[in-house]
C-alpha cells in the first residue's frame, strides 16, 4: 500500500503517514526500523505494510515504512 510521510520524530523513531484518501495513519519505531530507512522527510512517498484493522477506530497497524520505488 502506498501513502506519503506526514510526520516524523527521529528521536523516538516514530511519526504518521496520510493514505491516499487523506486518513493518518501512526507508525511506532519497530515499523519504521523494518524498513531500513534512517530518516523520513514529510511528503515523501512511502510504502507501507499493515496487518489487520485493530488500531484505534479500526485503523491498520503499520508493520513496515519504505520509501516507494518505481
Amino acid at each position: 500500500m502506498q501513502a506519503t510521510a506526514y510526520t516524523y520524530d527521529a528521536g523516538t523513531r516514530s511519526g504518521s503517514v496520510l493514505l491516499d484518501d487523506g486518513t493518518p495513519v501512526p507508525f511506532d519505531a519497530p515499523a519504521f526500523d523494518a524498513g531500513g530507512l534512517r530518516l523520513l522527510r514529510p511528503g515523501q512517498r512511502v510504502r507501507i505494510e499493515v496487518e489487520g484493522a485493530d488500531g484505534p477506530q479500526g485503523i491498520p497497524r503499520i508493520t513496515l515504512v519504505t520509501l516507494q520505488t518505481f
